[in-house]
């Protein structure tokens, strides 16, 4: 049986009753979900951001087994796009505008050649309910629900077009290689895009909410991203080809609407 390490949360799940099992062998999977993933926070100190957003240690750190055959499952970004079409596609050629997609870029390279088995898993805005223990961060569709329910106005913008994914498709593409890699024992070099269905932008992702909760959408105030100074470049529209992932490991992903009302369904009467 295996055991996982859920690397930047400490999560060790042994079910070999083994009380010290890095001691015997390696992890068989390890997902990486560290990241320093704030564009602005990235922007302001671009050597944390390498530093953090390149898994060099943790490579260094498995390669120390004797036997070094650990599945890397490694969470990238859709930021790794220029921003400039609909659509992009893994092959599709990666031209970052912030300094965070280009720390991204660094450690999917620097994946790709120093470990031998890895899927690099580029995912777009995550979202879904609270988790049990909550993370400190404001969560995308819990924090426009708390500014529409006020019931004042916000201004949202209409041309920055993302592809959100619902975090439990998130956790099924990944239980799907893990469950591959346990089966079939087969070393893999997989890159994915790991999006939703539905390309939308900031001010539809709004509108939905509003439909669900039964919000105005007079409250919605359509604005260009193009308008605001964030202190950072962001990418316009990084909405991703989904098909690869879809065809590979045979998911059906949650579309946009569907995820928004389980997310407030689990946050209270939707």
């Amino acid at each position: 049986m295996p055991f996982l390490v859920l690397w930047h949360f400490l999560l060790i799940c042994n079910l070999e009753q083994d009380s010290m099992p890095f001691r015997k062998r390696s992890p068989d999977v390890v997902v990486n979900c560290a990241a320093l993933s704030v564009p602005r926070a990235c922007e302001a100190d671009p050597a944390a951001a390498m530093s953090i957003n390149v898994p060099s240690t943790l490579l260094e750190w498995l390669s120390t087994f004797k036997e070094a055959n650990t599945l890397l499952i490694h969470l990238s970004t859709d930021q790794v796009y220029e921003g400039v079409k609909s659509f992009y596609k893994e092959e599709d050629e990666t031209i970052p505008v912030n300094v965070y997609g280009n720390s991204k870029v660094a450690a999917e390279q620097f994946i790709s050649m120093n470990w031998s088995n890895f899927a690099i898993l580029r995912s777009s805005i995550i979202f879904g309910p609270q988790t049990i223990s909550p993370v400190p961060k404001s969560l995308p569709i819990q924090w426009i629900d708390s500014v529409l329910s006020r019931g004042d106005k916000a201004e949202f913008f209409h041309d920055e077009f993302r592809c959100p994914v619902y975090v439990k498709d998130v956790v099924t593409i990944i239980q799907a290689l893990t469950s591959r890699w346990i089966s079939d024992g087969e070393r893999m070099q997989l890159l994915l895009n790991v999006g939703g269905p539905d390309r939308v932008s900031r001010a539809q992702m709004a509108e939905t909410v509003a439909h669900i909760r039964g919000y105005s959408t007079s409250l919605i105030t359509l604005v260009s991203a193009s308008s605001v100074d964030r202190g950072v470049r962001s990418p316009a529209d990084i909405s991703m080809d989904i098909t690869r992932v879809v065809q590979t490991l045979r998911i059906s992903p949650t579309p946009f609407k569907e995820g928004v009302r389980l997310t407030l369904e689990a946050e209270g009467s939707a």
